[in-house]
């Protein structure tokens, strides 16, 4: 997924000669320059260096440096260029390596194949290992799996595994996180500048971290784990300008269901998606809410959602600009210092898209693919069976706090069943404890019960991906369902005749009230 067909041949080349590489791999080392400095030294913008030039007579426009997207400069970096153009095909070093439960066994036992049954990881810190689809699950085959990860970190000894064995109760598991896309950015592995890969097509969730984050397949991850190191072919970059002031009944699922309903599922085909303006560096749920609490989390969250779907648009990655927020929500989590790039002026990119936010509605991704935009005004006469919110894409903190706003505002009772899925422990003890404001210190999960929703669940990916048929809210008949998820597609939540519209939570909330497709500024204007 990560490689070309030409990338496969020579990985596949690579794999022959493994233990010269992977020699030569534990030799080198890459450095990271910000720590404590890193709101000083480390936010200015970085320009790599031009390949050394023959002598020539000066020119009266100074030195002449290789101009580079964000994309291009981490990738730079990271395979020891000084420069680099969309198409070259590239070794890179990787910062760090994500799997989990669905595609972690198949992983490891590529490893092992070529590397050895007593074979062991480049590193074994760069490595997180996180159960998160089929885990609440009497399904024995989806244990297996569980199993599996678990007998790999021991062998292994790898630090960063997040596992889970009661499954009766979550909570008796401290280890256990949930969604590994949020968890990765809770647990302080996203980083700006570094290289992250996972088993996971929704990996580029971290690019909101400034970082290049991209899924890659069972093989590729294979190879990683004994050599750390990926052939990537530089993507081309796309820039989105976001300016405007945000509306209050908007978040940042309409404004990635606006622009891939622009652009089409493929109309981002192998490109960076490179988010900027005045919109993506302010937008945050809490200021909306007029929430006291650091924004800097609420607004990463939204920067994740934006991040998140760029796949649905074909997209190979995508990247927000690091700044002050990003470092304040990484203060605590990371030890790992880090140095963050940015796209230099005169870089160049293959097209750009601006968009006034102000003037945007509330749309929707109507059956059966995430381009199907509707406005959700347009759609009112559409009736459904159930809502869903959850996911890596709409189940984050910030996600349940929108919903909850506009549950308080209506003062009703939802008229079809309402799902509901935290993504990590985290969001969950969140749902828990914190106030709703104008709710008279009531948390989400008293507002979600007055309003009759189910009781949260356990933090996994639930039924975004289907699953087990005992998987919590799967859709085992055919239903109508609007999911904060990121994927429409016939069967993807389970049956194959259901009906998925993608909406924002505040739209999702709506529609939960009213058992129809509905605007949110049915409620909240």
């Amino acid at each position: 997924m990560a490689s070309s067909v030409s990338a496969a041949a020579k990985a596949s080349a690579a794999f022959a000669h493994k233990k010269e590489l992977a020699a030569a791999t534990a030799s080198a080392t890459t450095q990271h320059r910000a720590g404590s400095s890193r709101r000083t030294k480390a936010c200015r913008v970085r320009a790599v260096a031009s390949p050394a030039r023959a002598p020539s007579a000066p020119a009266s426009t100074g030195s002449v440096k290789t101009a580079m997207t964000m994309t291009e400069k981490i990738l730079a970096r990271a395979s020891e260029r000084a420069g680099l153009e969309p198409g070259e095909n590239v070794w890179v070093d990787v910062d760090v390596l994500m799997t989990h439960d669905v595609c972690g066994p198949g992983t490891i036992g590529i490893f092992k194949k070529e590397f050895g049954e007593d074979a062991k990881v480049w590193n074994r810190e760069k490595v997180v290992i996180i159960p998160d689809h089929y885990i609440f699950t009497s399904d024995e085959r989806a244990n297996r799996n569980v199993d599996i990860l678990r007998d790999f970190c021991m062998e292994q000894n790898i630090k960063y595994f997040y596992d889970i064995k009661d499954l009766s109760n979550f909570k008796a598991n401290p280890d256990y996180k949930g969604v590994c896309h949020v968890a990765l950015a809770q647990e302080g592995h996203c980083r700006p500048g570094e290289v992250l890969l996972g088993t996971d097509s929704h990996t580029c969730n971290a690019g909101a971290f400034g970082q290049f984050a991209t899924g890659i397949g069972n093989t590729d991850a294979g190879f990683v784990l004994g050599t750390g190191k990926a052939l990537l072919k530089v993507p081309p970059t796309i820039r989105f300008v976001l300016d405007g002031e945000m509306p209050p009944y908007l978040l940042a699922k309409d404004l990635i269901l606006q622009i891939i309903g622009e652009i089409s599922v493929s109309g981002a085909t192998y490109k960076s998606m490179e988010f900027v303006g005045s919109t993506v560096e302010s937008l945050n749920v809490r200021s909306l809410l007029k929430i006291t609490l650091i924004n800097c989390h609420s607004n990463m969250e939204e920067r994740m959602t934006l991040c998140n779907m760029v796949i649905e648009a074909g997209g190979k990655n995508g990247v927000v600009p690091a700044d002050e927020t990003t470092f304040k929500y990484l203060e605590g989590k990371t030890s790992v210092e880090y140095e963050p790039v940015y796209s230099d002026a005169q870089a160049r990119f293959f097209s750009d898209y601006r968009f006034d936010v102000s003037k945007l509605e509330p749309v929707v991704a109507k059956p059966h693919s995430p381009d199907n935009r509707a406005l959700a005004r347009e759609c009112k006469d559409v009736k459904i069976d159930r809502v869903y919110i959850g996911s890596c894409t709409g189940g984050k903190t910030e996600d349940f706090l929108a919903a909850a706003k506009v549950f308080l505002a209506s003062g009703k009772k939802v008229k079809v069943p309402t799902f509901l899925v935290p993504a990590t422990q985290k969001v969950w003890m969140d749902v828990y404890s914190l106030p709703v404001p104008g709710s008279g210190g009531k948390t989400c999960s008293q507002i979600f019960e007055e309003a009759g929703c189910d009781t949260p669940a356990s933090p996994s990916c639930g039924a975004c991906l289907g699953g087990p048929r005992d998987t919590y809210a799967r859709m085992n008949e055919p239903m109508v369902c609007v999911s904060t998820t990121n994927r429409n597609f016939p069967g993807r939540m389970g049956h194959k005749e259901g009906q998925i519209y993608l909406a924002s939570p505040y739209t999702a909330a709506a529609s939960a009230l009213t058992g129809y497709v509905t605007d949110p500024r049915d409620f909240l204007m």
